[in-house]
């Protein structure tokens, strides 16, 4: 039995019937980072040796109540206590954490082991984790590939089964495109919902932190653990503690379905949109109402994320400066060469680029033309998704336009990196709630995901949805190959 391939929840079982110790599973999947770390690289830091000890107290005490003696995996942009938090880049090469964020919290409190944090595009700020400072991460699925970003080591490390669940951000499509690259469920939950202290800003009305999994119970099971109002964070939602878990029914019979149009055009890989319309149609089998529908404001989301993303990004990283935070030069003879060089030397190419952007768009002469404007086109978006959620329950759209692309297509052309985000920035942008699911692979055995997305707060309604396809499907025979 190899451990690492089972889900949290045949874990949780095993462990409840005394049938393995919290030792036996850190230490398979310890053995599997030693084995795949090598050519996977989806690791900033490991904390092996620490994971070890903390299962053998579990093990010892021998109360496997909640999660306890369970592992997962942290993007590097999560405050961890006595860790350090770089955020890839240079900047933080060296920063460790005085506190911990509020999702660690909750997960200290239920047992829950880490092993360490997880690779990551520099400051969330990228779709491949190609722009990582320390090392770019694989695709599990094929070694030339990326995959996917920002969240990319988190959803590599639990495709290769280097960890069985981990947390990601998303602030634009950095859970969601990753997991649909690498073959796993990965949410991005209600704007609110989860609790953004001690994550590490890079546009705050943007960022949530969110659960990558194997499967679709995982992603509830962590969800119920990191939701929550947190009076910490002033953008957390006070709402009713839910259990995500009891809303997994097997069962879509009446869920009207709105399919955007819009979603499904230009730029879509033919093989994708193949797949999406073959699970929609497994959808009406299952008794799901669908309906195709227009979506006027998709076209205008893209430019609008990029402008309030941008500009939060100038605003947020403003404190990076070699004097408050990060990394200082060795090469000043004043101030202002601290400064400049500090930053010119501390943060890589996107990172710059993103902040000169966004300087450029708040600026005095633009701020009407450009960030006020992308602003009143946000309200947009969310009223035309509002819009939808009077008629469906939920929308069915692809992932990402297409399958993981190799390392190094698109890294020299930014903006056809940024056009990877087309069918994940509309959710942010509104602050609803999505979840990428498998749902195929391509000609090549790449994965390929399908974002449902659901109306504020309806979390159980996506996660059903979700669970009723992966129960009727046999997309978890597919699983990565290492391909070289």
């Amino acid at each position: 039995m190899n451990l690492t391939e089972l889900t949290v929840h045949e874990l949780k079982e095993k462990l409840n019937n005394k049938e393995i110790t919290s030792q036996d599973i850190v230490k398979a999947y310890v053995d599997r980072i030693n084995e795949k770390e090598p050519e996977v690289k989806a690791f900033i830091t490991t904390l092996c040796d620490e994971a070890l000890e903390q299962a053998k107290k579990i093990d010892e005490e021998g109360d496997y109540s909640s999660f306890k003696g369970i592992p997962i995996g942290i993007k590097d942009n999560i405050n961890i206590t006595g860790v350090k938090t770089t955020c890839a880049s240079r900047m933080l090469e060296n920063f460790v954490s005085p506190y911990d964020a509020t999702v660690i919290e909750k997960l200290k409190d239920e047992g829950i082991i880490n092993l360490g944090k997880l690779n990551m595009d520099e400051f969330a700020m990228g779709g491949s984790t190609e722009y990582s400072y320390f090392k770019k991460t694989s695709n599990p699925w094929d070694l030339n590939r990326v995959p996917g970003g920002s969240s990319g080591g988190s959803a590599a490390a639990v495709a290769a089964g280097m960890a069985p669940w981990a947390l990601g951000s998303d602030t634009g499509g950095s859970i969601r495109q990753p997991s649909s690259f690498c073959g796993v469920v990965g949410m991005k939950p209600t704007y609110g919902l989860v609790s953004r202290y001690g994550l590490v800003a890079f546009a705050s009305s943007l960022d949530q932190i969110g659960p990558i999994t194997k499967d679709v119970r995982d992603n509830a099971m962590l969800l119920n653990i990191i939701a929550g109002h947190d009076e910490k964070d002033t953008t957390s939602e006070n709402i009713e503690k839910k259990d995500y878990v009891k809303a997994l029914k097997n069962d879509v019979k009446g869920l009207k379905i709105g399919v955007p149009k819009e979603f499904y055009g230009e730029g879509i890989n033919p093989e994708v949109k193949k797949a999406l319309e073959t699970a929609i149609a497994k959808y009406k089998e299952l008794g799901a109402e669908v309906e195709e529908f227009s979506m006027d404001v998709a076209k205008y989301a893209l430019a609008t994320y990029y402008i309030i993303a941008c500009a939060e990004a100038s605003s947020n990283l403003g404190r990076f400066d070699g004097i408050r935070y990060g990394y200082r030069t060795k090469e000043f003879s004043n101030l202002k060469d601290i400064y400049k060089n500090s930053r010119s030397e501390g943060f890589g190419a996107e990172v710059k680029r993103r902040i000169i952007l966004g300087t450029y768009v708040l600026s005095s002469g633009y701020y009407d033309a450009y960030y006020k404007k992308a602003q009143q086109v946000r309200t947009l978006v969310k009223n035309e998704f509002s819009k939808a959620f009077e008629k469906y329950d939920v929308l069915v759209t692809p992932t990402a336009p297409t399958v993981a692309f190799n390392i190094g297509e698109k890294s020299n052309n930014p903006l056809e990196m940024y056009l990877a985000d087309i069918c994940t920035v509309p959710i942010n942008i509104a602050g609803v709630p999505a979840i990428s699911v498998p749902c195929g692979v391509d000609s090549n055995g790449m994965p390929i995901g399908m974002q449902i997305i659901g109306k504020h707060f309806a979390e159980e309604t996506i996660l059903n949805a979700a669970y009723t396809y992966e129960q009727n499907t046999n997309f978890k025979e597919n699983k990565p190959t290492f391909k070289k």
